[in-house]
């Protein structure tokens, strides 16, 4: 094979450019601690690297979601923890102000902290976030979620907000509710339930018709009470011969109960507690009412209407006692059982951050192994490549300096 000077110059010209474009491509790799300078390095690698890369976003996405949803749970447990502090304090408040030794001044003196009481719980119900949006008034959060007219009638706390929910993604499975309405927490709260008188007879005189004890009402209530029919919520008591009352259910006409009467005797029934005279004949009817809703705030608002009120009965004063002490239960209940939901939700957060954290780690590791240059491995590649750039600078002269005649004698 016949070699020519150009052919020698072409060839290791082609070796120099070679090794410097090699070594280049070390140094790069070298100074940005990627292996993978230009998908054409790898294609597949590198398009295992856009995957891997597309789901370690998702996932800081998620951690930065996670931290949102963790955020305003943990905002929404402590309001509750507030009030239900201050409820708890107007409970014992409502108790003793029932203490019969109290004067009137010592009752509006107690109605001036429940008023500040039931200032302190609006307050809290309309908490805002960093963001300056209300925690508790569902979608609405821009709104104001509870407003208090002491002048309207009838109910004088309002809520303004909705019954939204949001829903964050912590994770490709996984959504965490972040907020919870007030209408459900402190709106919708059942008020005492009760009964009332709807008629007697003329001959019957009627001394006392109260709740004697209100967990064995409950109970008759929620079993017996129909929303539909209501003649089925009726009762009429009727005084029977031989010293009885029979108990009939006026929308079925059955008789639930015969007890034995004493005129001017309590007579008890399902928590109830009766006391008339009357002769055979004569008869008492009772309704059970409706079951009501009332705002946590509205009811310690009546207590602090009845406390400062100058011309309450003493029946009216027990029965509105016993109401705000029914409602503040109840309330207090609502929020235990939203704390207790809130614990549950935050507790998955800090399990699926700690998951995503996990495959964050694992994806990383993914990546790097790929995309990653490894600085030992490359060191001693650059070493020889730059050994063998250098030999071929050297020796290059040496070639193309020789020639035929040099031999020729």
């Amino acid at each position: 094979m016949r070699i020519t000077t150009n052919l020698i110059y072409s060839q290791n010209l082609r070796n120099i450019d070679t090794n410097q474009g090699n070594l280049v491509d070390i140094q790069q790799q070298l100074a940005s601690g990627k292996k993978l300078l230009r998908p054409s390095d790898d294609p597949v690698g590198a398009a295992q690297v856009i995957r891997l890369t597309e789901e370690l976003d998702k996932i800081t996405q998620y951690q930065r979601n996670n931290d949102l949803a963790t955020n305003a749970l943990e905002q929404q447990e402590t309001a509750l923890r507030s009030i239900n502090d201050v409820v708890n304090r107007a409970r014992v408040l409502t108790v003793q102000s029932g203490n019969g030794i109290l004067g009137k001044e010592d009752r509006k003196a107690i109605g001036a902290e429940i008023e500040q009481i039931r200032n302190q719980v609006l307050d809290l119900m309309n908490t805002r976030n960093a963001s300056g949006e209300y925690i508790f008034a569902g979608y609405q959060s821009s709104s104001q979620a509870f407003e208090f007219n002491p002048s309207a009638s009838g109910n004088k706390v309002s809520f303004l907000g909705d019954d939204g929910e949001n829903q964050i993604q912590i994770s490709d499975s996984v959504k965490i509710q972040s907020t919870s309405s007030g209408k459900s927490i402190f709106q919708e709260v059942f008020a005492r339930l009760n009964f009332e008188i709807s008629g007697q007879s003329a001959g019957l005189s009627l001394n006392t018709a109260r709740i004697d004890e209100q967990g064995s009402f409950d109970n008759f209530h929620k079993q017996n009470f129909d929303p539909v029919n209501a003649a089925n919520n009726q009762y009429r008591f009727d005084i029977l011969a031989g010293d009885q009352v029979s108990i009939t259910n006026i929308g079925t006409g059955s008789i639930v109960s015969t007890q034995d009467f004493e005129s001017g005797k309590p007579l008890r029934f399902a928590g109830m507690e009766f006391n008339f005279t009357g002769a055979v004949g004569d008869s008492l009817e009772i309704d059970l009412k409706r079951p009501e809703k009332k705002n946590l705030a509205e009811t310690l608002n009546d207590m602090f209407i009845a406390l400062t009120s100058d011309s309450i009965s003493e029946t009216a004063f027990v029965n509105a006692i016993d109401n705000t002490l029914v409602g503040l239960d109840n309330g207090l209940e609502k929020m235990s059982l939203e704390s207790s939901s809130i614990g549950a939700r935050l507790n998955i957060a800090e399990s699926v951050k700690e998951s995503n954290l996990d495959s964050d780690l694992s994806l990383q590791s993914a990546r790097s192994s790929i995309q990653d240059v490894d600085y030992a491995k490359a060191s001693t590649e650059f070493a020889k490549q730059e050994t063998a750039l250098q030999a071929a600078f050297q020796s290059f002269p040496r070639v193309a300096n020789l020639s035929l005649f040099d031999y020729i004698g």
